[in-house]
């Protein structure tokens, strides 16, 4: 009988007949702001699940690394290797194998969202990012190199760590961190490729990772959809335009309203916090629309 073992804000996690397998189940919620909106995308968690599995087998295909993945048994449905999580920072034994990492890596190809928003407050300069001290950025620029961040997992909300607090968290080596790394610049570089040739631009995301057999890093979650990462068009891009083509065309909408800097007021200063209103019916429909048209465009296959 499969048990529901997990229930996030976007997908379901269920056990099946197999201890080392498990259901993930995605759904048609939508979040922004770790804040669940109260209106249902049709067909969005279909558009996630496949989206991800497309590049899930073309990291598998370039042998990049191991993936969890097994199969996609049902449009929103996939089965994939189930790896031990232990929540507790730095309690993770060093020599323990089939292990969830309790980090999320973000690359960065573009000065966007977060990025953006810390330099413009003056939290971090242009350097940080690669340019000479000094340089005076605009929104969207194209980054020297890629930028890694690396954030907490399963802290209230996200909180990006530097290098000696994400090993301490995670306890794993240098190496094994380092390793971890180097996968993330080379997914994002076969996600580049494939997008460009669909006149998209990779502007960043986000990625998981486990510790398998011999501590070699997996690959799991999800990643390369519209939830994870942002995109561009890159003909819009050209002429001097930033079109959003992600899930950070619904964070916009509650900017817009107001409700982020309510939000952000409330936990800064420890209140509670406003509930999230739900979409406007146009918006979940231009969403909906976005979400199938995104995975044609991403995979080169009709939804």
């Amino acid at each position: 009988m499969a048990e529901l073992l997990y229930s996030g804000k976007v997908k379901q996690v269920w056990s099946t007949d197999d201890p080392d397998v498990i259901e993930f189940r995605y759904t048609n919620q939508i979040s922004v702001f770790d804040q669940i909106i109260p209106s249902l995308i049709p067909r969005k968690g279909e558009s996630l699940n496949r989206t991800s599995c497309h590049w899930f087998k073309l990291i598998e295909e370039a042998g990049i690394c191991d993936t969890h993945v097994i199969e996609m048994n049902a449009p929103d449905r996939v089965l994939a290797r189930r790896f031990e999580v232990i929540r507790e920072p730095g309690a993770i034994p060093r020599d323990m194998e089939n292990v969830f990492v309790p980090l999320e890596v973000i690359c960065r190809h573009h000065l966007a969202g977060g990025g953006w928003r810390r330099y413009k407050r003056g939290d971090v300069g242009a350097e940080e990012f690669g340019f000479e001290p000094g340089t005076v950025l605009e929104e969207g620029v194209k980054l020297p190199k890629p930028y890694l961040e690396v954030s907490t997992k399963f802290e209230k909300f996200d909180r990006l760590l530097d290098r000696e607090e994400a090993l301490q968290i995670s306890n794993i080596t240098d190496e094994e961190f380092d390793s971890i790394l180097d996968i993330v610049v080379q997914v994002d570089e076969i996600i580049h490729t494939e997008a460009a040739k669909r006149g998209l631009i990779h502007v960043d995301g986000k990625k998981e990772f486990a510790l398998g057999p011999g501590r070699k890093p997996v690959l799991v979650d999800s990643f390369g959809t519209l939830d994870e990462d942002r995109w561009w068009a890159a003909d819009d891009y050209e002429n001097g335009e930033i079109v959003s083509l992600s899930k950070e065309f619904v964070r916009e909408h509650y900017l817009g309203t107001g409700h982020h800097t309510d939000l952000y007021a409330a936990r800064e200063a420890g209140t509670e916090e406003p509930p999230i209103p739900a979409l406007p019916q146009s918006v979940i429909d231009q969403t909906a629309t976005l979400y199938a048209s995104m995975y044609e465009r991403l995979t080169g296959e009709k939804f």
